[in-house]
């Protein structure tokens, strides 16, 4: 069971995560920064869409038209409520484009960082091989025998992305549950 004292009292972050956490609040920052007038309007609507009070507001809606072209005397859209039904259509076309503007956007940044990410663990590759290379080099002028151990030799070599992204995809073909693509078969 968890401690509230524990909870509540727990170190702060090391400064290295903290720099870290700080450098993609800022990039969120930046990238909410970049955002067209339009894009910042789909998303101010989209958020309200999804919210409780969007839904009630709606409920509240649709019950009092409902009720007073049920039981008023005046009706201005006596049943199949076809104004209402004209109206709801149109805010649903509206909320349609605006939430898939906001996703194109959000896609986008998701693709960005996922190319952020990718040049990370790219350069993170490169520096472990050169290090695995450097101590490589001093067990081998130590007279180790770990220098000659073969598993650390085939790790000290550069890995070739888009080698294991053709490796990647070839696997994921061969276990794939679903039938061929139309015009696409297994390299041979």
């Amino acid at each position: 069971m968890i401690n509230q004292d524990d909870v509540t009292h727990r170190a702060p972050a090391p400064v290295s995560a903290a720099r870290n956490i700080e450098e993609v609040l800022q990039l969120e920052r930046n990238a909410l920064d970049r955002r067209s007038r339009m894009e910042y309007v789909s998303d101010l609507v989209v958020t309200y869409a999804g919210q409780l009070g969007f839904l009630i507001f709606h409920v509240i809606w649709f019950a009092s038209w409902i009720a007073w072209n049920r039981f008023a005397s005046w009706r201005f859209d006596p049943f199949p409520y076809q104004a209402l039904t004209t109206a709801v259509s149109l805010e649903a076309i509206f909320l349609s484009i605006f939430i898939l503007r906001s996703q194109n956007r959000s896609s986008k940044r998701s693709d960005e960082r996922s190319h952020l990410d990718l040049q990370i663990n790219l350069l993170a590759e490169y520096e472990a091989t050169k290090m695995l290379g450097m101590l490589r080099a001093l067990c081998a002028y130590h007279h180790l025998i770990e220098a000659d151990d073969p598993e650390v030799a085939e790790l000290s070599e550069r890995t070739d992305p888009a080698t294991l992204a053709k490796e990647i995809e070839t696997k994921f073909d061969d276990a794939s549950p679903l039938p061929e693509a139309e015009g696409r078969g297994n390299p041979a």
